[in-house]
């Protein structure tokens, strides 16, 4: 892990100039006493820091000296900035490792490069914390440690032990084979498998976990994107969920299809409007999908949930009618 920091810190002096002892501690996130001893490592090593005294001192790197990377061309360059955007690293524990893989990758580019791909990086974002209406895009996130233990446990191939806190069920020890790790809409599950039955556990819902020695029960070869299609068709397809025939204003299309599990069927009436077929959680899931759209939406089936709608319309309709 030294060597890592020695390498980031030469590459912050390298982007950034002078910067000061605290500076660095702070972007390494180690203490300032452990900055100057790797500062003494580094001229040691044959590093040409030097320290430069006074209210805006700070340490900084002989004018030439920099780190090479051949092959990466401006386009590369610019998809790797990109990439180094998302979050999907935050979920997995690679925060810190993609921060500092960005450091190189950037310090090493031709001096022709490095300015218009960091410039051109900035103009382009991928998913934002908020969406137009200023709405928080909902992340979950594990903590750091237990994420980095679980993709410890994934890429060496061994057992699993977490603390996993199921919907409406205590916390409980479970032993697992990890598979691999899903990130979907900034929510990340374990794919694995227990007792020879395919299993997936949402990240954020993982309380604790320990990597064993011993090595993990699953195929040597994955397609991920594939076990996770059929996991999420079997997700579809049981336990209480509901279908349910809508009919829909086409400004709200993207606000149904982003609450319902699956639309199923659709197709557009003569006046515009959308006829759709959508499989929800549960009753109460439909319920509330439906109720949030408003008069841009009526179900049309089942029976029992234009009932349920029709009762909290008229609950509604009678609080904020006119005084008795």
């Amino acid at each position: 892990m030294r060597a890592d920091r020695l390498v980031s810190l030469v590459l912050l002096l390298r982007q950034h100039g002078r910067l000061s002892a605290a500076t660095l501690a702070r972007e390494l996130e180690v203490s300032t006493r452990t900055v100057l001893r790797d500062i003494e490592a580094l001229s040691a090593a044959g590093v040409p820091v030097y320290a430069e005294r006074g209210r805006h001192g700070g340490f900084a790197l002989l004018p030439g000296f920099r780190t090479e990377l051949t092959g990466l061309n401006h386009d590369e360059a610019l998809a790797l900035l990109v990439a180094g955007s998302r979050r999907g690293a935050q979920a997995f524990g690679l925060g810190s490792a993609l921060a500092s893989a960005m450091l190189k990758v950037v310090d090493a580019l031709p001096d022709s490069y490095r300015d218009t791909a960091a410039g051109a990086a900035e103009r382009l974002l991928i998913d934002p914390e908020t969406d137009l209406l200023s709405r928080r895009l909902v992340s979950e996130e594990a903590p750091g440690a237990i994420a980095a233990e679980v993709l410890r446990a994934v890429l060496a191939g061994h057992k699993l032990r977490i603390h996993y806190a199921a919907v409406d069920q205590a916390p409980q020890w479970r032993t697992v084979d990890p598979i691999g790790l899903v990130t979907v809409r900034d929510r990340s599950y374990l794919l694995a498998m227990r007792s020879g039955a395919d299993r997936t556990y949402r990240l954020s819902r993982i309380l604790d976990a320990e990597a064993l020695a011993e090595p993990a029960q699953r195929p040597d070869r994955v397609d991920l994107d594939r076990a996770w299609q059929e996991r999420s068709t079997r997700f579809r397809t049981g336990g209480d969920q509901v279908t349910v025939g809508v009919r829909l204003h086409p400004a709200r299309r993207e606000d149904l299809v982003g609450t319902a599990l699956a639309v199923l069927a659709e197709e557009t009436e003569p006046d515009g409007w959308l006829r759709l077929e959508a499989t929800f959680q549960d009753p109460r899931h439909a319920e509330w999908a439906l109720w949030q759209l408003g008069t841009s939406a009526e179900a049309l089936s089942p029976q029992w949930l234009r009932d349920s709608l029709h009762k909290r319309a008229t609950a509604i309709a009678t609080r904020y009618g006119p005084p008795a």
